[in-house]
């Protein structure tokens, strides 16, 4: 299906193959209301079947990246015959996890470019992200504690491997809100600039130089390491390197080393 552009999500995707994508309701720091899950789930539809796409760039317009849960649309009671939480609608997950899962199931890396604000659902969004470049003084929280709840976006799978157990616990028990800084340090952030959309289109660019076959390989050899067992692992990683070996993109990866140009890759 293609992608409608609305006042939610906009797409752009470059002649690199680097998509940009941006939550686009800066009026309300791109807090997450129903219409926006729904353009989110959209987006990654869209992002799925996009022919030339190698790296995706997720940031914010405005003053933030997003600022969680709009809680005045969710102060309505639940439609009485909508799907419940507990319903897996999108595979593995519901909706509301789905726009943060999705992004670790697309095929090509993800980068996202944090800044202002992350707060709650936004910061799981952005933990969806293989790569994370923070502003050193975006406001981050774990904030769901706040509200009497707990992170239910996709965060405990997504912090898994990258916060550490207790820190983590701290953090979801206290609400205990932390900058883009201190980010880098409690594994939340890959990087700090001053400028995260610069820095991670940056990264982008140099992602999308890469053979791109050998890119999806990586990424779910990622996916991977953190959900199978020793023995798995080694065997995935083989069937993939095989499958990559002597391929016209990998030929194509060496001859330009050794040329000394920049290659130029077939599309996955």
């Amino acid at each position: 299906m293609g992608f409608r552009e609305n006042d939610r999500i906009s797409i752009d995707l470059g002649s690199d193959g680097v998509a940009q994508v941006r939550l686009t309701r800066p009026d309300k720091m791109n807090a997450l209301d129903p219409e926006m899950f729904a353009r989110l789930i959209e987006a990654g539809r869209a992002l799925h079947e996009m022919k030339g796409l190698r790296v995706v760039v997720l940031s914010g317009e405005g003053r933030a990246f997003c600022a969680g849960l709009d809680l005045s649309n969710f102060a309505k009671a639940p439609d009485p015959d909508g799907p419940r939480i507990t319903d897996r609608t999108h595979g593995n997950a519901n909706m509301f996890q789905q726009v943060a899962m999705q992004w670790r199931k697309l095929p090509v890396p993800v980068i996202a470019a944090v800044h202002g604000v992350c707060f709650g659902g936004g910061l799981q969004i952005a933990s969806g992200a293989d790569i994370r470049v923070a502003a050193p003084d975006t406001r981050m929280a774990v904030m769901e504690m706040k509200w009497g709840l707990v992170p239910d976006m996709g965060g405990y799978a997504l912090w898994r491997g990258l916060v550490r157990d207790d820190v983590l616990r701290e953090l979801v028990y206290t609400n205990r809100e932390f900058t883009g800084e201190d980010a880098l340090t409690l594994g939340f952030a890959t990087h700090v600039d001053p400028d995260p959309l610069a820095r991670a289109t940056a990264i982008a660019a140099e992602i999308a130089g890469r053979n791109p076959h050998a890119i999806r390989a990586a990424k779910r050899l990622a996916a991977a390491m953190v959900e199978r067992t020793t023995d798995e692992i080694l065997l995935e990683e083989s069937m993939e390197q095989h499958k990559i070996m002597r391929t016209p993109n990998q030929v194509e990866a060496v001859m330009a080393g050794m040329e000394r140009r920049l290659p130029k890759f077939t599309d996955v």
